[in-house]
Formats: structure tokens, C-alpha cells, sequence
């Protein structure tokens, strides 16, 4: 006869739960928290609530109008919407000054519209027309701007950190006080080049402000399955760089750290990290159905968390009427749709336009 266990019901429960695969534990992991803040964010002012306010629903409004002209096969190869993540880049931006450089990834529309690109050139482009940004050659992911400091959506997962620290080298090289914004998600947190340039950027004390854009989700696995630290703010603890959690979906908690995380950069301190803790609406692009996730998890976000309905129900507190806020709205949306019809209506690149912007030798035949 077998002997009987000592173990109670309630040991041998805890064993069990003790024994589960970190698959399974990742799994039940909840979504990262907002960091506490007793006090709360420092509010905005009137004027400031209303300007995020726009500049948010500008890119909300432009990103929806985007989802539409791809499903009518307007926009071609990937297109990859910020949705929700509309505080980041508004709050960031909020605090940077002329001469400030952004450089991002492949979500991109909406740091090029946050840093004052023409909706109708960033929709031109998408659609691959000749008045776009970079006259049609370049799609969702290449555009750029020298006037507006905008150096670049890029398609190489990674790839914004050593560009956005080689444009801090620059700055301090040229002995300015420009600052280096450098946008990536939390799927790039992972690359080699992003610690190559943490080591760099703190060794030479340069001026570079990394924005870890933490959607949660990378492209469709969770930061818990992929991730052994999921704080990404340490992740320059090793190179003596500060971090700093953020809720990425409250505009002021992302203005408040960015102000605090540029003026170390502007006095010479070196690098800084801010993660913003945010959640992208839809999937990694429009060709993902985002079935990794749940869709009362979405739903909870929109409903409780989102961005824009935050600054909303402020302005409304403070006086604002709701028609005035529809007629915001309308603006707009008539900002969009004049957008959409210009892309529509500009021409396609000229064949010529294929030898041009490009590194060749012409006496050498093709």
C-alpha cells in the first residue's frame, strides 16, 4: 500500500502552480501597470490641453482615413497605424525646441505630422504618388524632412537608435544644444545596435533622448514572452544611463518626463531612457489580425485609457462645450479628407524619377 502524502490540499496546489511552465506564467502576466503617481501628472494649461487635443485627434483622424485608402488598395505594402499611441510623440515633442531632431521606425505617420509635415505630402506618399515627401518612392515607412527635423521613419527594426545617437554626436561635435529624439518600439528594446549605442551615447555624454514606445505587443509577442526584463527603462543600468517609466497614454505624465529628460540632455549629462508605457488600437500593421490578444483587452483600453478622451473630458471640465469639440472635429477631418483627395489626384512618380536620388556612375550602362 501506498503511503499517504503529508502534503495538504492547499501544498500541493502551491507545488503545482510553482511547477508551470514560464510559457504559462507569461501568459497570465497582466498588462503592465501605469507607474503611481500620488500627486499625479503636472496639469496642463487651457491653451495646452487644447493644442494636444488637436494635435492628437490630427493624427487619430489621418490614421482611421489611412485604414480606409488601404482596405480600398489606394496605400500598397505595409502600412503600420499608431492608433492609441497618440500621447507619446504629442507629449514628447511638446517639449522639444527648434533644432531638436526626431528620428523614428515604421509607425511613423504620426511623428511626421506631430513635427509639422503636411498631412497632404505624408498621404501622397503613402499612396505612392509624386507629391508625397519623398516623391512617391518611398511609402509608408521612408519619408523625411530636413526642414522639419524629421530624419526618418525607417524599416529596419533597431535602426532609429544608432541614427538618432549618431545625430547626438553631431550636436555635440558641432558644439550646439540641439537635443536627439529617438523613437523605438519595445520589440527593437532587444537588438544588439540599441546597446551598442547606449555604450556609445553615455561614453561621450551626447545629448539623446531614447523613447522606448512599449505597445506591449511588438510585432504580436508579448514583451512577457519575449522579454526577460520587462522594465525597459533599466535596460541602461549597465551603462550608467537613467530611465524612467511613463504612462504613455496620460499626454502631461509624457510632457512632464520629457521636459525633465531633455534638460539633463541639454546640460550635458548624457543620454537619457524614457519608456512609455502605451497600447497600439490595432494590429502591427494592417495585414495582422491581432489574434494574440484579447479583444476585451482592447476594449478595456479604449474605454478607460485612451488619450484623447482624457484631454477631452478635461476641456469639458474647464468650460469647453461639446459643439465646440465637434466643430474641432470637423476641422479635422476636413484636414484629412483634403489630404486623401490630394493624394488621390497627384500624379505617379515620372518613370525618370527611378534614376534619380540614386548613388550611380553614368558612364557605366545599364
Amino acid at each position: 500500500m501506498a503511503p499517504k502524502s503529508s502534503k495538504s490540499a492547499k501544498q500541493v496546489k502551491q507545488a503545482s502552480g510553482a511547477a508551470a511552465t514560464p510559457a504559462r506564467k507569461a501568459a497570465r502576466k497582466p498588462l503592465a501597470k501605469k507607474p503611481a503617481r500620488p500627486d499625479g501628472p503636472p496639469p496642463l494649461t487651457l491653451e495646452e490641453d487644447l493644442k494636444a487635443y488637436r494635435e492628437m485627434l490630427l493624427i487619430r483622424r489621418f490614421e482611421e482615413k489611412a485604414g480606409q485608402m488601404y482596405g480600398m488598395g489606394l496605400i500598397g505594402g505595409f502600412c503600420h497605424l499608431y492608433i492609441g499611441q497618440e500621447a507619446v510623440v504629442i507629449g514628447v515633442l511638446g517639449a522639444m525646441k527648434p533644432g531638436d531632431q526626431v528620428v523614428t521606425g515604421y509607425r511613423d505617420h504620426g511623428h511626421m505630422l506631430a513635427c509639422g509635415m503636411d498631412a497632404k505630402g505624408v498621404m501622397a506618399e503613402l499612396t505612392g504618388r509624386a507629391g508625397g515627401y519623398s516623391k512617391g518612392k518611398g511609402g509608408s515607412m521612408h519619408m523625411f524632412s530636413i526642414e522639419k527635423d524629421f530624419y526618418g521613419g525607417h524599416g529596419i527594426v533597431g535602426a532609429p537608435v544608432p541614427i538618432g545617437t549618431g545625430l547626438a554626436f553631431a550636436n555635440k561635435y558641432r558644439g550646439n544644444d540641439n537635443v536627439s529624439l529617438t523613437f523605438f518600439g519595445d520589440g527593437a528594446a532587444n537588438q544588439g545596435q540599441v546597446y551598442e549605442s547606449f555604450n556609445m551615447a553615455e561614453l561621450w555624454r551626447l545629448p539623446v533622448v531614447y523613447v522606448i514606445e512599449n505597445n506591449q505587443y511588438a510585432m504580436g509577442t508579448s514583451l512577457a514572452r519575449g522579454s526577460a526584463q520587462t522594465n525597459l527603462s533599466k535596460r541602461g543600468v549597465s551603462f550608467n544611463i537613467p530611465g524612467e517609466q511613463v504612462d504613455g497614454m496620460d499626454v502631461r505624465a509624457v510632457r512632464a518626463a520629457a521636459v525633465k529628460a531633455i534638460e539633463w540632455c541639454r546640460a550635458g549629462k548624457g543620454p537619457y531612457i524614457l519608456e512609455m508605457l502605451t497600447y497600439r488600437y490595432r494590429g502591427h500593421s494592417m495585414s495582422d489580425p491581432a489574434k494574440y490578444r484579447a479583444k476585451e483587452e482592447v476594449n478595456k483600453m479604449r474605454q478607460e485609457h485612451d488619450a484623447i478622451e482624457q484631454v477631452r473630458h478635461r476641456l469639458l471640465e474647464s468650460g469647453k462645450s461639446e459643439d465646440e469639440l465637434k466643430e474641432i472635429d470637423r476641422e479635422i477631418r476636413a484636414i484629412v479628407n483634403d489630404a486623401a483627395q490630394f493624394a488621390q489626384d497627384s500624379p505617379e512618380p515620372d518613370p525618370s524619377e527611378l534614376w534619380t536620388d540614386v548613388l550611380a556612375d553614368a558612364n557605366v550602362g545599364v
